[in-house]
């Protein structure tokens, strides 16, 4: 732990070297706060649960409850994230976690506590938890070097499990000791050191010339740059069927503390301490995993050795053993999430980060909720041992969608390729006029054709991604060499967007595109307004009038 700490220069490429930067630093340490807090509390809300009722079912809501809100408001929130100051909306979002614990503590001292009246307490402090995420998660690369970015990632998920390795512990004691109130209490205190590590940071705000998307058209922009990622919807999709197939772990462990090891509230902490020990082991070797293999082969290796765990895990009747397993499935589990992480950071430029990002956890927390939910009433039909070993089960067979959905091969971030001038005017439009129709026209050797056309497929995924809409290549029947590029765009202000969100890699696409034009006059772009008349104003005012050039 120490040498996490420490600040002095550690190598470039080590787990530590984002901890070499105040503000990381400083944020990471009120953050290792923030996350005991957030695990106590579940402790607390878990176990008040089963005091409640005996219903397991309705335990593993509890989980549910926690983990739905970013299914469904996390879209939104990286919307939020990627429009507005991310400092300030971590601001917010706390605040929202803070009204909600400190509401529970209240309700818990008070002796108010219902099962219906938890569970809706523990989805508001989940709604603010999905709200500050995306900003937290995709504010790392503006505290960081983009060239320890990676190892960013992976410290936060550190700074989650080092909390997870003695928070549930202390949950439990908490819990046994001094009830359901004090633990909720606790984590409010422990929400509270984030506040001023926010507000010390001054992150610098790079001023975009053009005016903010609108909150509609930036969720409409965020899923159309997912649906047209390959790299982020094989991530998205190897997440949520881990997601379901493991969240029995989480669900059930009150049950296994209770049921199966006949033990009480502190003995459930030590189980969850046991998973959280593993998630560190696992976090720290995160570097070296990704040097000596793929993204694939890590998560294979992972994905079989956790399902084995979860037999050990259904099977034992002896807490050092179960304690054991857990630690295994901890640290794997750990691994394959902070790759998915990182596969789907990489993926993404920095104008929709907070929005890919939000859509894995959405995957992510939409696939426990819905794993605990199947779990339980499975749970509740055939008993916890056999639910267990039907999960270990359905996890042999997670490795067999690297047949078809191969991890993407992602080495750096996809980094802004910088801004392009404004196209030269002779018509005066407003932001608004459109739509606008954009035709390129590119002569290639006909021996070329077929390789041409491929790279236009992954050219169409670009434009796509950025914004374009209505793609096609098209080739001419009377001249062959001939071949024309069209898409559309809304208006002229989505087409300046458009423009101005390609990444390095979508450049490098682009020229190879070009390389295949032959003949002495380069590729011709026509770019014409589909309504010429209806969405030019008269006088040419505007609220946002572009440049005449």
């Amino acid at each position: 732990m120490a040498s996490l700490l420490d600040p002095r220069t550690p190598k470039v490429g080590s787990i530590a070297a984002p901890l070499r930067h105040t503000v990381f630093r400083r944020i990471w340490l009120a953050s290792l706060f923030t996350n005991l807090g957030i695990l106590i509390q579940g402790v607390g809300a878990s176990w008040a649960m089963t005091e409640l009722t005996s219903s397991a079912d309705n335990v593993a809501l509890v989980q549910t409850a926690l983990s739905l809100p970013i299914m469904l408001i996390a879209i939104p929130a990286g919307a939020i994230a990627d429009m507005y100051d991310r400092r300030s909306v971590m601001l917010a979002a706390l605040s929202i976690a803070l009204c909600g614990a400190t509401a529970l503590t209240s309700i818990e001292w008070l002796g108010l506590t219902t099962p219906n009246l938890l569970l809706v307490l523990c989805f508001i402090v989940g709604s603010g938890m999905a709200l500050m995420s995306p900003a937290w998660q995709s504010s790392v690369a503006a505290q960081v070097p983009a060239e320890t970015l990676a190892a960013a990632v992976a410290l936060n998920g550190i700074s989650y499990n080092i909390a997870r390795s003695f928070g549930p512990a202390v949950g439990g004691i908490i819990v046994a000791t001094a009830g359901g109130a004090a633990a909720f209490a606790t984590s409010v205190f422990l929400y509270l050191p984030l506040l001023p590590a926010l507000f010390l940071w001054k992150p610098v705000v790079e001023r975009s010339r053009l005016p903010r998307e609108h909150f509609n058209r930036a969720m409409v922009s965020g899923a159309r740059y997912i649906v047209n990622s390959p790299s982020i919807k094989i991530v998205l999709a190897r997440t949520v069927t881990t997601a379901i197939a493991s969240g029995s772990i989480q669900a059930l462990m009150p049950l296994v503390a209770r049921d199966l090891l006949h033990g009480g509230a502190q003995t459930y902490g030590i189980m969850l301490g046991a998973f959280g020990l593993g998630a560190v082991v696992g976090s720290l070797n995160i570097d070296k995993i990704r040097k000596c293999m793929s993204s694939e082969a890590a998560v294979r290796v992972c994905t079989l050795s956790m399902s084995g765990a979860v037999a050990v895990f259904a099977i034992s009747q002896s807490a050092i053993l179960t304690a054991a397993a857990l630690v295994l499935v901890g640290a794997v589990s750990t691994i394959v999430w902070t790759l998915f992480n990182i596969g789907v950071q990489l993926s993404a430029p920095r104008w929709v980060t907070g929005r890919s990002v939000a859509a894995w956890q959405a995957t992510l927390s939409g696939g426990f909720a819905i794993g605990s939910w199947g779990w339980g009433r499975l749970t509740d039909t055939i008993g916890i041992e056999a639910t267990l070993l039907v999960s270990a089960a359905m996890m042999l067979f997670l490795p067999l969608f690297g047949h078809w959905l191969p991890m993407p091969r992602i080495t750096e971030r996809s980094e802004d390729a910088g801004t392009l001038a404004d196209p030269k005017l002779r018509l005066p439009l407003t932001y608004r006029s459109g739509p606008v129709v954009v035709e390129l026209e590119y002569r290639v050797n006909s021996k070329n054709a077929r390789a041409f056309h491929n790279v236009m497929l992954d050219v169409q995924l670009y434009r796509q991604r950025n914004g374009a809409y209505g793609w096609s290549i098209a080739r001419d029947v009377v001249d062959p060499e001939l071949w024309t590029e069209r898409y559309h765009c809304p208006t002229w202000l989505d087409y300046l967007r458009q423009r101005n969100r390609w990444t390095r890699a979508d450049r490098d696409l682009d020229e190879r595109a070009m390389a295949f034009h032959i003949g002495p006059d380069p590729v011709r772009i026509r770019r014409m307004l589909e309504r010429p008349f209806g969405s030019v104003r008269r006088n040419h005012v505007s609220d946002h009038p572009t440049r005449e050039l």
